[in-house]
């Protein structure tokens, strides 16, 4: 695996708007699940909490999740991370994910991120087709990955073709040589995520249902893939899901990237920008002119973008 254990020393995780953006989406997306008949209160949330834990303190406030598990694989952080642990209904793993995995109750649905901050690699693609093996019926997968080059100074697309046919060979299904461009980095590291998944699901009579699919970027490009692990019935009640105001839905592989974007803008003009919320697509502030392409991104995530302010002690 690439070396991520000193990650949570390198990014301030409470400052990427753009991962705060997705975090409440994911909140506002296991709720209208929770309408149509999963109980997701009742899940575990098992993640990659590090020494922040925000994925649970937001789940636990805003879900009523209390069952709950942060696998830690860098045992040298494993003071600080139950220091910083958040509820008592928390549990920590000192470990990697591939020994937390097989531990998951089957007598329990799940939710797991696997929350990676670096490109997918082997090790990576081990513990998302555990996951698929192992989470039982109506269980909930996400996994996050960086998409950008996994390798330094890329001069050809055989570059990138030679790395994920190393680390990918089994799960490249009908990736074409062409695809093998930086640009395209997101869907090939969906084709194999998913295929992964899919790979652990062989020989159980459940199928991958889609749900997410996410690219952004607070400094490196980033894609969240997941779904549920689920029956035909599953998949009837997904499809009844109420869709208003959730365009971040992807309910089949065909459809392209939801591109969380989060405008530059300052506060005077967020409160602006909210009074007029939502607005028509081809509205403008009286006051300054912004981009449409901006207006139209923040229409889509005012209601999942947090306010940032400094407090002065």
């Amino acid at each position: 695996m690439s070396p991520t254990s000193k990650s949570a020393e390198k990014v301030q995780y409470d400052l990427r708007p753009a991962k705060q953006v997705e975090r409440r989406m994911l909140v506002d997306a296991l709720q209208r699940l929770t309408q149509v008949g999963f109980g997701i209160r009742d899940y575990q949330y098992t993640g990659l909490g590090s020494i922040y834990f925000f994925d649970f303190i937001v789940f636990h406030k805003l879900l009523g999740i209390h069952k709950m598990l942060s696998v830690e694989h860098d045992l040298g952080l494993e003071k600080r991370v139950k220091f910083n642990c958040p509820f008592k209904c928390v549990s920590v793993f000192p470990g990697k994910a591939k020994d937390a995995i097989p531990t998951l109750s089957r007598d329990l649905k799940h939710f797991l991120w696997l929350d990676y901050d670096n490109v997918v690699d082997v090790d990576e693609l081990s513990e998302i087709q555990l996951a698929g093996r192992q989470l039982p019926v109506g269980s909930i997968v996400l996994v996050t990955v960086d998409t950008e080059s996994p390798i330094a100074n890329v001069s050809s697309t055989n570059d990138l073709k030679s790395y994920f046919d190393g680390v990918a060979r089994n799960y490249l299904g009908n990736v074409k040589p062409d695809e093998y461009t930086m640009s395209n980095l997101h869907r090939v590291s969906k084709k194999v995520i998913v295929n992964a998944i899919k790979d652990g699901l062989e020989g159980r009579q459940v199928e991958f249902i889609p749900l997410f699919d996410f690219v952004y970027a607070d400094g490196h490009r980033m894609l969240s893939v997941g779904g549920m692990i689920g029956t035909a019935e599953d998949k009837r009640k997904v499809g009844a899901l109420d869709l208003d105001g959730a365009a971040y839905f992807r309910l089949t592989s065909e459809e392209p990237p939801y591109m969380i974007s989060v405008p530059k803008l300052t506060v005077k003009e967020r409160h602006m920008l909210d009074a007029a919320m939502p607005c028509a697509s081809s509205w403008q502030p009286k006051e300054f002119r912004l981009e449409e392409e901006d207006i139209n991104s923040y229409r889509e995530i005012y209601r999942f973008l947090p306010s940032y302010a400094e407090l002065l002690q």
